[in-house]
């Protein structure tokens, strides 16, 4: 074979090597474009007044049902199950991340975990009348899931995609999500607000809301299903089987003990995404309680920040292309940092500038959650993205309760939410400074990975 044939050969297998890697990319998005809904209109905007609702139904004389013979008040019952779920997902995390890792079949495990929270989600239409007990069962299954499903998901991402890809093929799974978490919302709440005009009672229309999202789970995960695939794993000699929940997540941070720059962005990451999601959480009570505004206009806010977080997303993706994650990071905590300082000053009883917030939060959320997750890809060793993605998962979703608790610490001790919104600075301020300090170059050498061209 001349020289030339030679070339073109090694050509062609990298062009095929690219295709597969461009379908498996657009398949891994979809997955995104699956799951958030669940997250955007259950969790944030239909479940927890309608599940309320119902508890308060069985409640007793005195407001409390009784879960488990445990005497409970009706109006906490959400934010319980919601904890419940988190518990469930962190004891369970580590060993399906251990057991993807030790396998390498990380699809078949996707697929019962979104199935299963997708089939939970769609039971949601049969939380009629006082069936609160059902409906915390199906919020801890659903809510788990999804947790679980996304160290699945996310422990793809060094496997699709070159270094220097990754942080705009995770930007656009982001914006894929927020795309189909708009698009849902907007669908529901023409139902909702005309629920009269289709014949449908308030309750009904809520709980078509709440299984729609479970189907449209269900359905665009079959995309991701058909174009992912497994890769054949190498067992490290001596590693041993998962083991228990617990035991496994100790097992991986006394793995990761052995790359200590992973643990320093790990902690920043931790310390700073508290603070994004605290914002998230917080701020409708915020508008309500302090700004004085009316439902209809928090949830326009909501639609606000999933289509703006798609350009967010999407621009700091670029940004990142030219100026390295880390930069763009740090440059989007800074931008959190003054958005924060500018809702300390909103007027009440303006929705013009509530919506101005908004579409701030919009513009940062999307892309400091991406380039998280890619900057974070690189730090894993080699053949154990689950694992480490599952330590990933439980600080997104596991351990960010120091921000709201700082938060209702704040209104207490002052009476004022323009205090504890404005409390929250510190999140970004010392994340900053703590991702400002990882060499992040170094970071990925340790764990063995290749260089991208700017990181």
């Amino acid at each position: 074979m001349t020289e030339r044939t030679e070339t073109q050969a090694e050509s062609g297998e990298d062009d095929g090597r690219a295709v597969a890697r461009r379908r498996e990319q657009h398949g891994w998005y979809f997955y995104d474009f699956a799951c958030s809904v669940y997250s955007t209109s259950v969790l944030t905007v239909f479940l927890g007044p309608y599940l309320t609702a119902v508890a308060k139904a069985a409640a007793d004389a005195e407001g409390y049902v009784h879960p488990l013979g445990i005497p409970v008040r009706a109006g906490a019952y959400f934010a319980y199950a919601v904890s419940a779920s988190v518990i469930v997902a962190v004891l369970i995390m580590p060993l399906v991340g251990a057991v993807a890792d030790r396998t390498g079949r990380k699809k078949p495990l996707l697929a019962a975990a979104a199935y299963t929270g997708a089939t939970a989600t769609a039971g949601m239409f049969f939380l009629g009348g006082d069936r609160y007990l059902l409906g915390g069962l199906l919020l801890v299954v659903a809510n788990a899931s999804l947790s679980l499903s996304m160290v699945l998901y996310n422990a793809y991402l060094p496997q699709i995609s070159t270094p220097d890809e990754r942080d705009t093929v995770s930007s656009r799974g982001w914006a894929f999500g927020y795309t189909s978490g708009a698009l849902v919302l907007v669908l529901n709440l023409v139902l909702f607000q005309g629920h009269d005009s289709f014949g449908l009672s308030e309750g009904t229309a809520v709980r078509i809301c709440l299984a729609s999202a479970g189907l449209w789970w269900g359905a665009f995960t079959v995309i991701p299903l058909r174009r992912l695939r497994d890769r054949t794993v190498v067992r490290e000699a001596g590693a041993g089987p998962a083991v228990s929940g617990w035991k496994q997540l100790v097992t991986t941070l006394k793995d990761m003990r052995r790359y200590p720059l992973t643990l320093s962005f790990l902690l920043a990451y931790l310390i700073y995404n508290d603070g994004v999601q605290t914002v998230i959480s917080q701020a409708s009570v915020y508008g309500s309680e302090e700004l004085e505004l009316e439902q209809s206009t928090l949830i326009v806010a909501v639609l606000l920040v999933q289509v703006l977080a798609v350009a967010g997303a999407l621009a700091m993706g670029r940004l990142a292309v030219s100026y390295g994650a880390k930069r763009t990071i740090l440059g989007s905590l800074a931008a959190w940092a003054l958005t924060l300082a500018a809702g300390y000053f909103l007027p009440a009883r303006t929705p013009v500038w509530f919506f101005a917030l908004a579409a701030m939060i919009g513009l940062v959320l999307g892309g400091s959650q991406a380039l998280s997750r890619s900057l974070f890809s690189h730090l894993v060793p080699a053949g154990k993205e689950a694992e480490y993605f599952s330590a990933y998962e439980m600080s997104d979703r596991g351990l960010s309760w120091v921000g709201p608790l700082v938060f209702g610490l704040t209104y207490q001790l002052t009476g004022s939410y323009r205090d504890a919104i404005i409390s929250l600075v510190v999140f970004f301020a010392l994340g900053f400074v703590l991702l400002a300090r990882v060499p992040v170059r170094r970071a990925v050498e340790a764990a063995g990975n290749p260089v991208p061209l700017r990181v």
